[in-house]
């Protein structure tokens, strides 16, 4: 295998995305060629590292800021990063990330985007790319746009979730009987994918290459631990299911009472409002989180 100098920030890097230690990090890298997606696995493999949470951490301070175009129907989030958080902390800043949200609110389209989809609209007299860089110059610092997500409803409801620090935010579309009730259920359900940090909100919705890998990890330490053959199939069926209860948002304890799952919750909410209740979509961004 053809292998590239590893660096120190590809073993801070792999450590963020995986919790193992430094040297596990440095061995697994050299074994898959510099491959940090490669190397996720081999750790995996090895039983080193817990299933990721997310694509990694990119090196960056910064803002989610959420703002309602019309409460409960149409809502947009932005994440606004920067090099430090001394930059993160300024008048000018926050009030950019602001500024930034309520435009998304009018302009972003529908669903959750990089924010290069809105570097050619305008903004403060120029264009969104063209304002961004100018306030970078005065910082010295580069800024981000990095991400958009707007939620506009006809029916049912969009509810948020934003943490006092600004540093996680969350939009949560459902479908329901309209009222007081389903928004209270919204609510809860985004305090939940905060903390809970699902991929998707149903195994269906979870990509085919996604469990195609959850599964060949499986067999390897199935493999690696001796059992045998006979029930090999069988063991590594229940570690894609534990995955996928413990990655979609309906299989997941409910962060505030973990006797009953998203999906128990979500049922017993509907009978109790009289109507089928649907989560539609969902996004959940983190400062620093690729």
């Amino acid at each position: 295998m053809t292998t590239k100098a590893i660096s120190t920030k590809d073993i801070a890097e792999l450590r963020a995305r995986t919790s193992a230690g430094m040297m596990d990090c440095k061995a697994a890298l050299e074994e898959a060629g510099g491959d940090l997606d490669k190397a996720v696995e081999v750790l995996r493999k090895k039983g080193i590292a817990k299933a990721e949470k997310r694509g990694g951490r990119v090196a960056a301070q910064g803002l989610v800021v959420i703002t309602a175009g019309k409460a409960d129907r149409d809502v947009a989030m932005i994440e606004l990063d920067c090099e430090t958080d001394f930059v993160a902390r300024t008048d000018g800043f926050q009030k950019l990330a602001r500024d930034l949200a309520a435009h998304a609110a009018q302009h972003a389209p529908n669903g959750v985007h990089l924010g290069a989809v809105l570097d050619h609209q305008p903004f403060r007299g120029k264009t969104v790319a063209e304002a961004i860089k100018e306030f970078a110059g005065t910082t010295g610092e580069a800024t981000t746009f990095r991400r958009v997500a707007h939620f506009a409803v006809g029916a049912g409801t969009v509810q948020t979730y934003l943490h006092h620090n600004g540093q996680v935010g969350v939009l949560i579309e459902i479908e329901g009987p309209s009222g007081d009730g389903l928004n209270a259920l919204g609510r809860e359900l985004a305090l939940h994918i905060a903390s809970a940090d699902p991929i998707a909100i149903d195994e269906v919705d979870i990509p085919a290459g996604v469990l195609d890998r959850e599964r060949r990890i499986a067999e390897e330490q199935v493999a690696a631990e001796g059992k045998p053959e006979a029930i090999r199939p069988k063991i590594v069926d229940g570690k894609v299911r534990k995955f996928v209860a413990e990655r979609t948002l309906m299989g997941q304890p409910f962060v505030k009472d973990d006797t009953k799952t998203i999906r128990e919750l979500v049922t017993a909410a509907g009978k109790q409002l009289d109507g089928n209740i649907t989560v539609k979509q969902f996004a959940r961004f983190k400062v620093g989180e690729a």
